[in-house]
């Protein structure tokens, strides 16, 4: 990432100080995280300087969020195409920011620390219109799809390797202290304004496409279209992550890859 920003440096010179302030500057890519994020959830409530710490204060005490870290870079990277290089993701694309500020919130959550894990969840809302609550539980090399009105509840899980697209619901059914909200697993790709309510399984593998509904368990590998969700194919290889492939419903790609039942009364 150092290089590919040396190069846009030399290439528009009128970027040069932000560059050297936001990467170039920085010795690893947790303190360049770090001073970026704190300057973008930065308020009168609280200083840069401090959401830098405890940004990196979260680094230090979770190897994890560190590999995590680069998983969700290199996702963005490999399956936006219009990504051009790690700078564009890394400075620009605010759900990798929104995603990076929620794992320091799920630290301090897990820590005890609830509190100021809302405070930052509120900031992430505030500024990138994406709410991820501090408890929910995402897994590596997620990719948020520019991110806008993405809502992700307390008691969520997202598995790896997965890719949701703006205006995804995972939301909740029933009151406080329930498990009330959707586990979805590894390589799922989650279509535009889909809403996945209640605590229902998405089985690894499965695309759900843009505007469904889903109010009932999906097995792995499948796909699923309309209010309510119906299955209305299957992918030929049942290692498949269509979320990898980012192939969407009527395309080439995606006709090639799934055995069609269907789609009578979608």
């Amino acid at each position: 990432m150092r290089a590919e920003a040396q190069t846009e440096a030399e290439r528009e010179p009128l970027l040069v100080s932000f560059l050297y302030s936001t990467i170039l500057n920085h010795p690893t890519l947790e303190s360049a995280l770090s001073f970026h994020l704190a300057n973008r959830l930065s308020s009168p409530a609280m200083l840069s300087t401090q959401i830098m710490s405890l940004i990196r204060e979260a680094f230090d005490a979770d190897p994890e969020f560190r590999r995590n870290l680069r998983a969700d870079i290199l996702a963005v990277r490999d399956r936006d195409p219009a990504c051009t290089c790690l700078p564009d993701v890394f400075l620009y694309f605010k759900g990798f920011h929104a995603l990076q500020t929620y794992r320091v919130a799920h630290y301090l959550w897990k820590s005890g620390r609830r509190i100021l894990a809302h405070y930052l969840q509120s900031q992430v809302s505030q500024n990138f219109q994406i709410d991820i609550h501090p408890n929910a539980t995402l897994g590596s090399g997620i990719m948020l799809d520019h991110g806008t009105g993405i809502v992700i509840g307390e008691t969520a899980h997202l598995g790896h390797n997965c890719s949701v697209l703006h205006h995804v619901t995972l939301g909740g059914s029933g009151k406080k202290g329930v498990d009330r909200h959707p586990k979805v697993g590894n390589g799922v790709l989650l279509g535009a304004g889909a809403s996945v309510l209640g605590n229902i399984k998405i089985g690894d593998g499965c695309q759900v496409g843009a505007g469904t509904l889903v109010i009932e368990d999906l097995p792995p590998g499948v796909v699923a279209v309309g209010v309510p969700a119906k299955i209305i194919g299957k992918f030929v290889d049942i290692t498949a992550q269509p979320s990898i492939g980012m192939n969407q419903l009527g395309s080439k790609e995606a006709d090639e890859n799934i055995i069609m039942y269907g789609m009578d009364g979608i």
